[in-house]
């Protein structure tokens, strides 16, 4: 999506409030031609649990500015993973009509088609700034939607963790050697370069990680970040908590759109609809960088190990990362043409923010 034509629909975010004001005032105050706009009632599922309020509640800021952008006409109910479907079958049910949203990660659906990381988040890939501004100024939004219209959606951006912290682990890994063997819970192409680790790899859903690690089903897992983690419990269950989280520098959620559903829906509750969606991915990472600070703090204080993945573990890491993406990209045209532009975009990107971000960074965290 161009820059023009982002600032386009941005600006219908105020002709949607104002179209639908105008409706009102129109009728001297009795309200009649507002009634005239049709009442819709959607249902979105979600592939995260309620009990984590702002993963899960990234949907529910979505619908709650929908409703008040359409004067309560359009209404979306959410509904946490496992209530109506379970966590991996979020697009599958959005594709099918049997919702009309969905509001998930990506990753989860890769055995579908392999370039759907790119939508959510690759290893030593984007941060959340970067992957913003591919979407929105660079070719992503425009590629990605090529993507899910193979699967009757359209996508939106919806929300983002920031990078994510390596992972809870029942005992010490201080190099590759020490990985081998080890059953953890991880999803996507990081799951994938833990496999080629010699990790044992596995994917649960939020709501079923906590038992697996606390009876031994799995010896270590990633999650998110600190508000998260802390929410979990998983300090209770393992001990040593590793940074940074390389697999998941920037993983974006999207919000599903069945195709069908969204051409039914009046121009201005599209744009009530988009202008929603852009607010609740905005909100997501302001959110998790106010909570995440204290939240660290109170897990340090619960005498866990907090120590950085070894060099070697990273070097390895990034090697292997790699060599996945060439070879993807080799094997399929459309998935190389996703990583084209997600690697020219992220070169020029990491020149950029290594030259003053990065300096002021590494001298400004320090203190």
């Amino acid at each position: 999506m161009k820059r023009r034509d982002f600032v386009r629909k941005a600006s219908l975010t105020a002709a949607a409030g104002a179209a639908l004001t105008g409706c009102a005032a129109a009728d001297d105050g009795a309200g009649a031609a507002v009634q005239t706009r049709p009442r819709v009632s959607w249902r979105l599922v979600s592939s995260f649990p309620r009990s984590l309020d702002t993963i899960f509640g990234a949907a529910d800021v979505m619908a709650r500015r929908v409703e008040a952008l359409t004067d309560g006409r359009f209404t979306i109910r959410v509904f946490p993973a496992g209530e109506m479907v379970p966590y991996d079958q979020v697009l599958e049910s959005v594709q099918k009509g049997t919702v009309q949203m969905g509001h998930s990660a990506s990753y989860y659906f890769t055995g579908l088609n392999p370039a759907m990381a790119f939508d959510a988040t690759v290893p030593f890939g984007f941060n959340a700034r970067q992957l913003n501004a591919w979407m929105y100024y660079g070719e992503g939004m425009e590629l990605t939607r090529a993507m899910f219209a193979d699967f009757n959606i359209r996508n939106y951006p919806g929300g983002n963790t920031g990078v994510q912290m390596g992972g809870w682990f029942r005992r010490q890994v201080g190099s590759v050697e020490d990985l081998r063997g080890l059953k953890m819970r991880i999803p996507g192409l990081g799951g994938k370069v833990m496999s080629e680790m010699g990790v044992n790899v596995q994917v649960l859903g939020g709501g079923e990680i906590y038992s697996a690690l606390e009876t031994g089903t799995i010896d270590a897992t990633e999650w998110s970040g600190p508000y998260d983690d802390e929410k979990l419990g998983f300090y209770q269950v393992a001990r040593n908590y590793y940074y940074p989280g390389w697999w998941e520098p920037g993983p974006g959620l999207s919000f599903y759109i069945n195709q069908d559903a969204w051409a039914t829906l009046p121009s201005d509750y599209q744009a009530a609809l988009e202008a929603a969606c852009a607010e609740a991915s905005v909100d997501m990472m302001a959110s998790y960088d106010a909570k995440n600070p204290p939240a660290l703090d109170r897990l340090i204080q619960k005498d866990i190990a907090l120590a950085p993945f070894s060099d070697d573990i990273l070097v390895e890491a990034r090697r292997i990362t790699r060599e996945l993406l060439e070879q993807e990209a080799a094997s399929d045209p459309a998935y190389a043409a996703m990583y084209a532009s997600y690697k020219a975009f992220g070169e020029q990107s990491n020149r950029w923010l290594g030259t003053a971000e990065q300096s002021y960074n590494s001298f400004a965290f320090r203190q």
